[in-house]
């Protein structure tokens, strides 16, 4: 995909998170997640919430795919998108933007679905998470 914002990759990446929601494993919950990102070579990849009866070792979706981008070989996130079962819009917890922004730039699109009126909003990951710690906060020798 050469345009990450592009309404058809967009709504690619909408398709693919809403098919992986439904794949989810929220037994205690009853939360489904799904997300959906592009990477740098145009690839998507794809996660879903994880919850285990020990609340604290779930995955996030956002986690999941990022973890499938890296496996399959990506770098970078262009754009993601995520979907919740909520009846308000899921934005990524306070961890998966720390997550998303190890392999995002300031002005990679977040996607995001409310579902009350149907519409889709669209952030910056700057508007998401101002001011982040990230990889270039780190001396060049650590990293």
């Amino acid at each position: 995909m050469s345009d990450p914002g592009s309404e058809p990759a967009v709504t690619t990446l909408f398709d693919a998170a809403r098919a992986v929601r439904g794949r989810a494993h929220a037994p205690y919950s009853g939360f489904r997640v799904g997300a959906a990102l592009i990477d740098e070579k145009g690839g998507v990849h794809v996660g879903c919430n994880v919850e285990n009866a020990a609340y604290p070792e779930g995955v996030c979706a956002e986690t999941a795919a990022i973890a499938a981008m890296v496996a399959a070989g990506g770098k970078r996130i262009r754009a993601i998108a995520v979907i919740g079962s909520g009846p308000s819009m899921t934005t990524p917890c306070g961890g998966c933007r720390q997550r998303i922004r190890e392999f995002a730039d300031t002005d990679t699109r977040i996607h995001l679905h409310d579902p009350a009126t149907d519409a889709r909003h669209s952030l910056s990951l700057e508007e998401l998470l101002p001011l982040a710690f990230g990889p270039s906060n780190l001396k060049d020798e650590i990293r």
